[in-house]
C-alpha cells in the first residue's frame, strides 16, 4: 500500500494537521509541508514509511528516540514538535525552515567558497556536538538532513528516525538501514555499532563534498562503496580545489581517518578546531597537537563542554619591577646589618 498515494492536500492529521503540499522523500519517511490549525504556524510532518510502521521494535524505539530528539533544545537542530499516529500512519511533526537542503545548495553552486563552506560546518557541528553530550547519535549524517535557511542558519533533522534504526537493525543491510552509504564511517560499514566519532567521520566526508563539488568515494555497488571507506585513502582536497588551505586540508584528512581514535571523538572538537582556523589561524597548529593527544583519550562523548584553546598569558611588567625593588631593599638592609652589629663588643661576628 502506497501512504504516499493516499495523502493528498488539504489532509487533516489528527484533526489538527492540514498538509498543503509535498516537500520530499527518503529512504525513512515523506516529507509535507502543512499547517497547525491550533497554534495558526506552519509546520513540517514526516510520515514513516509502510516498512518501518509494520515493524514492532521500530516503533518502540522510534518512540523512545523521537522522545529524546524532542528535548534537543539547539539552534543548529530542527525542532520536534509533536509525534503522531492517525490511520495507519506514523508521523513527526517539526519546526518548518524556510530555505533548502544542503545537497541542493552544494549542487547549485558545484562547490562552495571555502569561507563559507568552514562556516556552515561551524554550525553542524555545534548542533551534532550538541547530541553528543546529550548521549545521542545520529547515525545517518547527509546533506540532505541538514537544512539550511535563507539567513544562513543550519538545521539537523532526522535524529530521532535514524537512531532508532541504527538500534533496532544494526546488522541489516537494506536500502532503509543503509542510508546513504556514501557518508558512513569505516566502522559503521563493518558492521559496528555507530559512535560520536561516526558522525565526525560523516562531517567530514560532508565538508569535502561541500569543499570540493564531490564526496572522496563513489560507487554504485553499496558493498564496494563501502569497502572504499575501509580501505582506501581519500584523494588530497587540494588537488580538487587548489583554494583549500593547506591547514584546511590536513584538518580535513584527520577527519576523514579510518581509525576513530584517530579522528577528532564528537563534533564540539571538530567545531571548535574549525573556528580556530577561522579565527586565529596561527593557533591551529597548536590545537591539533592538543586535540591529537590529551583531548581523544576519552572514548565516550563528555556531557561538559569541551576545554578551549590556550593562550599564553601575558608577562606581568609591574608586578615584576615591583619584585625586583623588594628584593634590592632587602638585600640592602643586610650591610646594614652586619656594620650596627660590629659596632657592639657582644657581637659574634667579632670572635672572628
Amino acid at each position: 500500500m502506497n501512504v504516499m498515494a493516499e495523502i493528498s492536500d488539504h489532509t487533516i492529521l489528527s484533526g489538527r494537521y492540514e498538509l498543503l503540499g509535498h516537500l520530499g522523500k527518503g529512504g525513512m519517511a515523506y516529507v509535507y509541508r502543512a499547517h497547525d490549525k491550533n497554534l495558526q504556524r506552519n509546520v513540517a510532518i514526516k510520515v514513516l514509511r509502510e516498512s518501518l510502521i509494520d515493524d514492532p521494535a521500530f516503533q518502540t524505539r522510534f518512540l523512545y528516540e523521537a522522545r529524546a530528539a524532542a528535548n534537543l533544545a539547539h539552534p543548529n537542530i530542527v525542532t520536534v514538535y509533536d509525534f503522531g499516529y492517525d490511520d495507519g500512519r506514523y508521523f513527526i511533526v517539526m519546526e518548518y525552515v524556510e530555505g533548502t537542503d544542503l545537497k541542493t545548495l552544494i549542487r547549485r553552486s558545484n562547490r562552495l567558497p571555502v569561507e563559507e563552506a568552514v562556516d556552515l560546518m561551524i554550525q553542524i557541528g555545534a548542533g551534532v556536538g550538541y547530541a553528543h553530550r546529550a548521549g545521542l547519535v545520529h547515525c545517518d549524517l547527509k546533506p540532505q538532513n541538514i537544512l539550511v535557511g535563507r539567513d544562513k542558519q543550519v538545521k539537523i533533522t532526522d535524529f530521532g528516525i535514524a537512531r532508532a534504526l541504527a538500534t533496532t537493525r544494526p546488522d541489516e543491510h537494506s536500502e532503509i538501514v543503509w542510508g546513504s552509504p556514501t557518508y558512513f564511517a569505516p566502522e559503521q560499514a563493518a558492521g559496528a555499532s555507530p559512535s560520536p566519532a561516526s558522525d565526525v567521520y560523516a562531517l567530514g566526508i560532508i565538508l569535502f563534498e561541500m569543499l570540493t563539488g564531490r564526496p572522496p568515494f563513489a560507487a554504485t555497488d553499496p558493498v564496494l562503496l563501502a569497502k572504499l571507506h575501509q580501505v582506501a585513502p581519500p584523494p588530497p582536497p587540494r588537488h580538487l580545489n587548489p583554494a583549500i588551505p593547506e591547514k584546511l586540508e590536513i584538518i580535513l584528512l584527520k577527519v576523514l581517518s579510518k581509525e576513530p581514535s584517530a579522528r577528532y571523538r564528537t563534533a564540539d572538537q571538530f567545531s571548535h578546531v574549525l573556528t580556530t582556523f577561522t579565527r586565529q589561524p596561527q593557533l591551529i597548529d597548536q590545537t591539533l597537537h592538543a586535540h591529537s593527544t590529551g583531548s581523544l583519550q576519552n572514548d565516550h562523548p563528555s556531557h561538559s563542554a569541551p576545554s578551549e584553546v590556550t593562550y599564553p598569558s601575558p608577562i606581568d611588567w609591574t608586578a615584576v619591577v615591583l619584585g625586583l625593588l623588594a628584593f634590592m631593599a632587602v638585600g640592602g638592609l643586610i650591610p646594614l646589618w652586619l656594620w650596627v652589629c660590629l659596632l657592639y663588643p657582644t657581637c659574634p661576628l667579632n670572635t672572628w
